[in-house]
């Protein structure tokens, strides 16, 4: 048996088949994938994403750290919610993973990255950490980078589940299932943004291709979300539509093609 997901119940009852996934028991499809990819390219789909790794950076130095991570400057998030695509890199610049990085404010960063490479990504990052923090007090003995006043620190978000609503319906059926309330904020977002709402965390980073919502949300809330979703019309969909729906929308698959 592998981990399971706050969802991983509803797939059960929805007739999901079951699949090992990165040590994640993940629903495949739940009865046609073909079903469930044009479910998605002609109205609105959902995918069970909350075996992805939320981590939340926070320190001052941030952002500097984030330099030294990642293939893509972070300089370029200025906008709190503001999204960037990006690979972390090792030591000699070769890539680990690839993954996205929100800004939440100066002091805070959030990182949304793949479940399968879990163990070495937060090995690396927790090594790069205490490597950044001595690097910034050359002289104290201290080894351990999160003692220090202006140190990084990591927290995986374990408390925190994730739900992608995609397709040329999705926003609409979200607003529908959630609350008309979410329109003002979450309305205006252009690609590559977030925004938090009482405790959700809206994005748009394009899971499919698709138009749509990225819902980070308390692990708690994660089944009645769903439940809401699905009387508002929105279908469930497996790991296989959303490997074909990737792959027609020519971006990566971790593993397959970087």
């Amino acid at each position: 048996m592998g981990h399971r997901t706050p969802l991983y119940e509803a797939h059960v009852k929805a007739g999901a088949k079951i699949v090992d996934f990165g040590g994640w028991d993940m629903p495949l499809h739940y009865g046609s994938q073909i079903e469930e990819h044009h479910q998605v390219r002609r109205d609105a789909g959902m995918f069970d994403v909350s075996h992805m790794v939320v981590s939340d950076l926070k320190g001052q130095p941030a952002r500097d750290f984030l330099k030294l991570l990642l293939a893509n400057n972070v300089d370029k998030l200025k906008t709190k919610g503001r999204a960037l695509y990006t690979c972390m890199l090792n030591s000699k610049g070769g890539v680990i993973d690839d993954l996205i990085v929100y800004y939440m404010d100066d002091g805070w960063f959030r990182i949304v990255s793949n479940a399968a490479t879990h163990d070495k990504d937060m090995a690396w990052i927790q090594t790069a950490a205490k490597e950044f923090g001595r690097s910034r007090h050359p002289a104290s003995r201290d080894t351990s980078a999160s003692l220090h006043v202006d140190a990084v620190t990591l927290t995986e978000r374990a408390d925190l589940a994730m739900i992608a609503v995609q397709g040329p319906n999705a926003k609409e059926k979200v607003y529908r299932a959630l609350g008309e309330n979410l329109r003002d904020a979450a309305g205006p977002l252009k690609p590559f943004h977030a925004a938090t709402i009482g405790e959700l965390m809206i994005a748009t980073t394009g899971y499919t291709g698709e138009d749509g919502f990225e819902i980070i949300l308390p692990a708690k809330a994660a089944t009645f979300t769903w439940q809401m979703l699905l009387e508002a019309g929105v279908a469930p969909c497996g790991l296989g539509a959303r490997d074909t729906l990737r792959l027609e929308a020519g971006m990566n698959l971790y593993g397959a093609d970087m």
